[in-house]
């Protein structure tokens, strides 16, 4: 590793577990506040029902100790009873505090003053001479029916207090449900928000990793292979480019084996060519029938068997050449263009019609090989098209992706055919009369050229001729 570049913390396993933690703590707070929320609420609701219950008993004991204090008030004033007077003083007392606890739980003061200014009368005409006594009980009967109108109003007062106190606690509870439903909400689209940038985060090294594969299954191994992440993706990166550092040794070694064998083939061969040449010349001595058949079977191998070591050498050269582009702008229907005044001659000669169509389609390609892939699907077409036939191309595009199509006037590829027709040196049943047998490596060579462009060629299914298309990236 180098020294400028980050070091990798942690593993995938450990970022994965350290994102889940974040999720989760984020989601454990929210619910914790609602928890507190919600018990707060509970207290709350439970504060409000007691001192609820604590008003309405209050208001009701007020009235009862009022009618106590009127029963005995009113009884001692006509008997004189001392006892009787107790239990009135006894039921103000009680009175008095009961008025006390509503105002210490809400009630207005300036309610209770009045209470007890009439109290207070009341009070007075309990004290007086014995023989006023009935004119007092009279009076008193009058003023205890304005205290009862007041105990009505503190009863009334008390209610009211009950309602505003449960309406601020419906206020309140809807309050909490609204604040309480915005963090559900925000938490959750915080949560997806932040599950979803840790899984394109930690999925990028893993879509590095795919595009560095297929690379490698496409043969392209001159661009290194280094892709940051976590510790376990930095040490699969490592592995995938010493694979690639392997493979060119193992495409090196391919390359020299080849040229290796190929040389030591090529002098013995040439030897050998050499030998079956003068035989037939009858350099030494003149052959009979059967002696020159056999020496013409042998010369007709060898040639063949000279073309195979050609071809061969071809494919190795095209398919480490494919791997070093010199891209530029290339105008797809002028280069298809060339490929065909290049090749006039060869159509021209089978009695062939050439027609290209197409709008301007510009890409980034290595005109060379590109030239040299259309080049070889031209000559298959020209080679297998049947005479005073048409071969058409047509250039078009759709988005990002240029496509190139061609189309002979041949028999088509055979159905048992169609899944092999781009294996090395396979050549198919419908093979063209009164012509040179092909090395079964151009369309090999094609496939080759245009996998190195990050395209794709493909054999399309209708006819009734062979149909190629070229797919090619425009960027």
């Amino acid at each position: 590793m180098s020294a400028g570049r980050p070091r990798a913390r942690g593993s995938f396993q450990q970022l994965m577990l350290a994102a889940f933690l974040v999720v989760t703590a984020l989601v454990v707070g929210v619910a914790l506040r609602a928890v507190f929320q919600y018990d707060q609420l509970i207290t709350q609701s439970r504060e409000a029902a007691r001192r609820a219950l604590l008003l309405s008993g209050a208001a009701q004991s007020l009235a009862e100790r009022s009618a106590a204090m009127e029963r005995s008030g009113r009884q001692s004033l006509v008997l004189n009873d001392a006892v009787l007077r107790r239990r009135f003083a006894d039921a103000q007392k009680d009175a008095q505090n009961v008025v006390q606890r509503l105002v210490d739980n809400g009630l207005l003061p300036q309610s209770a003053q009045q209470w007890r200014a009439q109290m207070a009368t009341i009070e007075d005409l309990m004290n007086g001479a014995p023989e006023t006594a009935l004119a007092r009980e009279g009076s008193m009967a009058l003023q205890f029916r304005e205290l009862d109108a007041l105990n009505t109003q503190l009863a009334q007062q008390a209610q009211m207090l009950i309602e505003a106190q449960n309406n601020a606690l419906a206020d309140r509870l809807e309050a909490a449900r609204r604040r309480l439903t915005l963090q559900v909400v925000a938490a959750s689209g915080l949560a997806a928000a932040l599950a979803l940038a840790f899984g394109i985060w930690l999925a990028r090294p893993f879509k590095r990793l795919e595009r560095a594969i297929v690379r490698l299954g496409e043969n392209r191994l001159d661009e290194p292979i280094d892709i940051r992440g976590p510790a376990d993706v930095r040490r699969v990166s490592q592995q995938l480019d010493w694979l690639r550092l392997r493979l060119m040794e193992l495409d090196a070694d391919k390359a020299r084996f080849l040229r290796h064998v190929s040389h030591e083939l090529k002098t013995p061969l040439a030897a050998l060519r050499e030998g079956v040449s003068l035989l037939e010349d009858g350099v030494t001595g003149e052959l009979n029938p059967a002696q020159r058949e056999v020496a013409q079977i042998l010369q007709q191998n060898a040639v063949s068997l000279q073309s195979q070591i050609e071809a061969l050498l071809r494919f190795n050269a095209a398919a480490f050449e494919a791997r070093q582009l010199k891209r530029e702008r290339c105008n797809l229907v002028k280069l298809v263009q060339e490929q065909i005044d290049a090749q006039r001659l060869q159509w021209q000669s089978h009695g062939l019609t050439v027609r290209v169509e197409g709008e301007p389609v510009t890409v980034m390609a290595d005109p060379a090989k590109l030239g040299t892939a259309v080049a070889n699907l031209l000559s298959n077409a020209i080679r297998f098209s049947a005479r005073g036939g048409t071969i058409a191309l047509a250039v078009s595009s759709t988005g990002d992706t240029a496509s190139i199509e061609i189309s002979d006037a041949g028999p088509g590829i055979a159905p048992d055919d169609r899944d092999r027709v781009f294996e090395p040196f396979f050549r198919g049943e419908r093979q063209p009369e009164h012509t040179v047998k092909g090395t079964g490596i151009g369309l090999s060579i094609v496939q080759e050229y245009i996998a190195a462009h990050g395209g794709r060629i493909a054999l399309l299914p209708t006819g009734p001729g062979a149909r190629f298309r070229i797919d090619l990236p425009r960027g």
